[in-house]
């Protein structure tokens, strides 16, 4: 039986279907359980307009998630997701209802902000040897103190552009922006592992960086690319989230980060490093989604969600852990 699926591993057409099911048929099988035990315990859920809601609401989960998968990837981490939300959010707003920039402009500033402290992250993480994880918690801590500076610490409403709430409420027919933003970054994410030299240095960095330096790797510059595309994702994330509430929240998405670590775990990715793809997240990013969605509609207590949250992180880090020790085991 295997020899004979074996074979459409070397057709161009559905070789790279095979191996995506092959590598993540143990998330797609939870996935598939979870969403007929949902759809059999809450009628509502198996409806389009509660899969369009589903999708909407991880949107923002999924861009952070690329970012978040990437530093990983390389075995490092990323807090500011939650932070760089709100900081940039804030920024675009602020800069268009009160010192009267136009919208283009106050996009280009939330941009250049998430490129501003993803680079330094970078920056630091690859210079200094300081771990990721204080390097992007203190990065969070400033961040998140800049957006309440920057709201003179209270939410401020949108009301002198009427264009800018379209980028996260408009829709391409049924399908709403932010969708098509999330699974066009899921794309460039796919490409860029998988068909692009910079891809293949993160995985080469993230599985062995010794060996990568000797082999010419400027591993200094990898790490501080993959911070910077973190820090821009967080950026445009905070960007759509604030045109959907038409304003600039400083509180906005405490935790946002913890969604989005869920995820990559969740999809395959290694806490070990150089283990990870972008079918797999997306399929992660969903799970998330679903289990929050499913939780609702069945009225169970939303606290319980962080709960439920913080068991997948634990059980999905700790099967990783038991796949490394055997992949290591088998290798000596």
């Amino acid at each position: 039986m295997k020899d004979r699926f074996n074979k459409y591993e070397d057709n161009p057409l559905l070789g790279s279907v095979y191996r995506y099911f092959k590598q993540n048929l143990g998330i797609l099988t939870a996935f598939i359980v979870l969403c007929i035990i949902l759809g059999l315990a809450a009628p509502n859920f198996a409806t389009v307009n509660n899969w369009i809601t589903i999708l909407r609401t991880v949107s923002t989960t999924g861009m952070l998630a690329i970012g978040v998968t990437l530093a990983i990837m390389l075995g490092g981490i990323d807090l500011i997701a939650g932070a760089m939300i709100a900081c940039s959010g804030c920024l675009c707003v602020v800069a268009m209802e009160r010192l009267g920039i136009p919208m283009a402009i106050a996009i280009l500033l939330g941009i250049l902000l998430g490129i501003g402290a993803g680079l330094l992250n970078g920056v630091i993480i690859a210079y200094s040897g300081i771990h990721p994880f204080v390097v992007t918690l203190a990065m969070q801590s400033i961040l998140r103190g800049a957006a309440y500076l920057i709201a003179n610490g209270q939410p401020v409403s949108l009301y002198v552009n009427e264009k800018f709430p379209i980028i996260g409420t408009g829709s391409l027919g049924i399908i709403p922006y932010p969708i098509i933003y999330m699974l066009i970054c899921f794309l460039l994410l796919y490409l860029l592992l998988n068909k692009t030299r910079m891809g293949r240095y993160i995985y080469a960095v993230g599985g062995n960086a010794t060996a990568a330096q000797f082999s010419g790797i400027n591993i200094k510059r990898v790490k501080i690319m993959v911070w910077t595309i973190s820090g821009v994702l967080a950026s445009f994330a905070g960007i759509v989230m604030a045109a959907r509430l038409s304003s600039g929240q400083p509180s906005t998405s405490v935790g946002a980060e913890t969604d989005a670590i869920a995820a990559s775990v969740l999809g395959g990715v290694s806490m070990y490093g150089g283990v990870g793809g972008a079918g797999g997240v997306l399929i992660g990013v969903l799970v998330i989604g679903v289990i929050s969605n499913g939780l609702t509609l069945l009225h169970v207590n939303s606290n319980w969600q962080y709960i439920a949250k913080g068991i997948i992180i634990l059980l999905a880090v700790y099967l990783d852990m038991i796949r490394q020790n055997k992949k290591k085991a088998r290798s000596e």
